[in-house]
């Protein structure tokens, strides 16, 4: 048998340059010899900036010369989207939403949201005035002004609500319980601004002694959810074991399912019948708008064709990089550069760390659609407590990685399989500070998916091997609760799941 060995074919070329040529005077009365008509060689090689430019915004004078280096056109088309999704993505960017009264006091629809709100806060007793007892403290209070958009883009409504400050509570000074029977302890508000006109006088130390609970409080939710949850149980509704905000009504081929998050809710069914009887209920029970068919919700942009059903938070980050100022900042190809070994100690300790908790804090909501986000925002937010430089300028590399991917999201497709699948991985030994491991995973539906995370483990593994295990018995702990709320929703999933490690 003959055997052919590998033959490398080694090609010389030979450049040969033009030489200077010298011409005397005499040359010049030459026709045929002209020194104009000469050729330079150029070079063909391609030529690309050095990698330590990478940082620098390096543009000739006339691009410069722009309103902005780096456009949002440049990541940002809405080309592809329909006439009617267009409509919507522009009204959400288009209006503003105040952040301080402030801002609010000097809009009329926001004047009149705030007066609406007020209204319905003395109607239903929810506070009287008074003057602080010695030995008590009071609770903040602030506004929040959301739009609520219907379906084809218009606005609903301005919707103005006063929420207190829940995190000054402290537990057993302020609340006992949040979660079973509540025994209430007074809570003292300070006065919310608008409440009075300029003018007015109030004794000193006037405050609002709650006597029903209020959006942010600890036991507000409760109360609410309670109540709620109740009524739905009565229409014969089965709040879900695993996942308590989901409620599912199964009446022979008719399938409803409600989700709740606070007040937001969303119904989905095949039955647009029971669909309008629900809402009629809920509709006499409580005061209900119905924004129509699920476009956005909860800073979520939600798309739907034939194709399938895309899911993301464009608008919401957008409105993160505006907020930190990188709306026009350099794009980056990755969220976290691979390289980089982050520790507690290193680099100098911020000076105002509560910016940077609330960036991370926003990151940490955007990877609800985001799951390429995890890694790093888990990484970042382990140095909440006392972030320093290194920590600071990874968090912005994020956000350049954010601009580069702002409509980025997740799709659902309408021809994926009922096929549980499971991808799991880990990092032995990654922190350099704990020694502890990271491990994550992700939950696909046939090709969509439906679940991730990315963690750091709870103990110090002594092998790789021992971190693949706890790695694999976190992904089926995930794979089980699937199961558990596809019994839920009545889905049947015959064949065994698939992990890969």
């Amino acid at each position: 048998m003959m055997t052919h060995n590998p033959v490398i074919l080694i090609c010389f070329f030979d450049l040969v340059l033009p030489l200077p040529i010298s011409i005397s005077s005499n040359d010049s009365t030459n026709p045929s010899f002209s020194p104009t008509s000469l050729s330079l060689y150029r070079p063909t090689r391609s030529r690309r900036a050095p990698s330590y430019l990478q940082d620098y915004h390096c543009f000739s004078t006339s691009f410069a010369l722009q309103s902005t280096c780096h456009p949002l056109s440049q990541v940002l088309d809405y080309h592809k989207l329909s006439t009617p999704h267009t409509t919507l993505v522009n009204a959400i960017s288009s209006n503003f939403e105040p952040t301080t009264y402030a801002e609010a006091a000097v809009i009329p629809e926001w004047q009149a949201a705030m007066s609406e709100d007020l209204r319905a806060l003395k109607e239903n007793s929810t506070w009287s005035l008074t003057t602080l007892p010695p030995g008590k403290h009071t609770v903040g209070c602030k506004w929040v002004y959301p739009i609520k958009y219907r379906a084809d883009g218009t606005i609903e409504r301005y919707k103005a609500r006063l929420v207190a400050k829940g995190y000054t509570q402290q537990e057993g000074v302020d609340y006992l319980d949040t979660f079973s029977p509540v025994a209430k302890l007074e809570v003292y508000m300070s006065l919310p601004p608008g409440l009075y006109h300029e003018g007015e006088s109030l004794p000193i130390n006037t405050v609002c002694k709650l006597h029903k609970s209020l959006y942010g409080l600890k036991q507000a939710s409760r109360q609410w959810f309670s109540k709620f949850s109740s009524v739905l149980v009565s229409t014969s509704f089965k709040q879900s074991a695993s996942d308590n905000s989901l409620f599912v009504k199964i009446n022979g081929n008719s399938f409803i399912a409600l989700l709740v998050y606070v007040d937001d809710i969303v119904i989905a069914s095949n039955d647009q019948e029971n669909v309008d009887e629900l809402k009629k209920f809920l509709n006499g029970c409580f005061k209900l708008k119905d924004l129509g068919n699920l476009k956005y919700f909860l800073g979520l942009e939600v798309g739907r064709s034939s194709k399938g059903i895309s899911v993301s938070q464009r608008h919401y980050a957008l409105q993160l990089l505006s907020d930190t100022g990188y709306l026009g900042c350099k794009t980056r190809k990755t969220p976290m550069d691979p390289n980089v070994k982050f520790s507690q100690d290193e680099g100098d300790l911020l000076d105002d760390p509560s910016m940077y908790r609330r960036m991370i804090g926003k990151l940490l909501y955007l990877t609800i659609t985001r799951p390429d986000l995890s890694f790093s925002v888990n990484r970042l937010s382990q140095f909440l407590a006392k972030p320093r430089i290194p920590h600071l300028q990874a968090a912005y590399h994020v956000l350049q990685y954010v601009k580069a991917t702002v409509g980025q999201g997740l799709f659902y497709s309408s021809s994926s399989t009922i096929e549980l699948k499971v991808f799991a991985d880990s990092d032995w030994a990654a922190c350099p500070d704990t020694r502890r491991s990271i491990s994550g995973f992700c939950v696909f539906i046939g090709d969509s998916l439906v679940s991730w995370k990315s963690k750091k483990q709870h103990t110090v593994s002594r092998s790789s091997v021992e971190v693949e295990y706890r790695s694999m018995a976190n992904a089926t702990c995930e794979l089980m609760w699937m199961f558990s709320l596809f019994k839920d929703l009545h889905i049947n999933h015959p064949q065994p799941a698939l992990l890969f490690l």
